[in-house]
């Protein structure tokens, strides 16, 4: 271990605050930083933020980076919360000093795959500029995480599974960081009916789409039971639970069309059939109910009506459709959700005769 100094370029930007520019060879940049992975620890508790290792890219510029004539302009962009001095030079320039004694200090925070690239390149003296920056807490690390990568394809599971661990994002990240955090806790929570079902960047077996789910908190929050529970102190772990017992209910009507089924052979466990099903827990709750035992009677007398995994979906004298003609769409949805809650009107009018 060693303390690893450098003379960099400092810009004037947020006050307080220290971005800076430097110039370190690749085998430096191991030394004193890592590449750490988005995950679990065994609490469920995400962990880490980066995107797993994208082999084909990282090969492409292995390739070219082989070459002796290969140049890298692009900086990697390495944060810091700690294990760093700084010492003012000049208006502009500054020394960093950076103490690998007790663990590296840096995080990449952009170039992984690039420098993952070099590492293997055999080129440990290739030059490459360092952006960095020193951040005030872990929160800040990723939110310039999620900022600055937002401009590129990130994948959507790994964005909105970082938002409910992140404060102090513009609007458009906090409007779904609720119905991320909702999912989160449907996917990690012991006592979930569908824990380690949702397929999210950290749970790639999970078969039940993320965003589905995110669309079900999403409208019920716009328009529905959680904008009512939302004015409830324990509003999350309302949310929660009320999502939990419905979906109980939902496993226990139409067990065969959901257990070790994939959306490929369900369309229960399909995108548009996850969200239309949201429309039937409104209509429940409107209906006072609240429990999976509350639920259980309205989805029985649905059952009839659907045909998630064979058979045909009768939507009206013009529109008959195969079991799996239901395509994830929003028109789809739409069409599938007011089939199933007429459907359920229906149903429910003829028991009370």
């Amino acid at each position: 271990m060693a303390i690893f100094k450098y003379t960099a370029l400092r810009a004037k930007q947020a006050s307080g605050q220290y971005v800076f520019s430097f110039v370190a060879p690749v085998s430096e940049i191991f030394e004193f930083s890592d590449i750490e992975r988005i995950g679990r620890n065994d609490g469920g508790e995400l962990i880490g933020f980066q995107r797993h290792q994208v082999s084909n890219h990282i090969k492409e510029i292995r390739t070219y980076l082989s070459d002796t004539a290969a140049l890298l302009p692009n900086a990697v962009i390495v944060a810091f919360i700690d294990g760093v001095s700084v010492k003012e030079i000049n208006d502009q320039m500054i020394e960093i000093s950076i103490d690998t004694s007790e663990h590296k200090p840096g995080y990449i925070v952009d170039g992984q795959q690039r420098l993952t690239a070099l590492s293997g390149a055999n080129r440990p003296d290739f030059e490459v500029f360092i952006s960095g920056l020193i951040c005030k807490d872990y929160n800040q690390l990723r939110q310039q995480f999620v900022l600055i990568n937002n401009t590129r394809p990130l994948p959507r599971t790994l964005i909105y599974e970082l938002l409910p661990t992140i404060d102090g994002l513009p609007e458009r990240f906090t409007s779904k960081k609720f119905s991320a955090r909702i999912v989160d806790r449907l996917n990690y929570s012991k006592d979930s009916v569908l824990q380690g079902q949702i397929k999210q960047h950290t749970c790639p077996k999970g078969v039940i789409s993320d965003t589905a789910l995110q669309k079900i908190v999403s409208n019920s929050t716009t328009d529905g039971a959680l904008r009512e529970i939302l004015q409830d102190d324990d509003y999350e772990i309302k949310s929660y639970q009320l999502l939990n017992e419905f979906f109980a209910a939902v496993i226990e009507v139409f067990k065969p069309e959901w257990i070790g089924m994939i959306p490929k052979n369900s369309r229960l466990k399909h995108g548009a059939g996850l969200v239309a099903m949201g429309f039937v827990m409104e209509y429940l709750y409107s209906n006072g109910a609240r429990t999976k035992e509350d639920f259980i009677p309205g989805l029985l007398t649905l059952k009839d009506y659907t045909s998630w995994t064979s058979g045909t979906w009768n939507f009206s004298i013009t529109d008959i459709r195969p079991w799996n003609g239901i395509q994830n769409t929003p028109t789809d949805t739409d069409i599938l959700a007011n089939y199933l809650v007429r459907s359920l009107k229906k149903a429910l009018r003829k028991q009370a005769i």
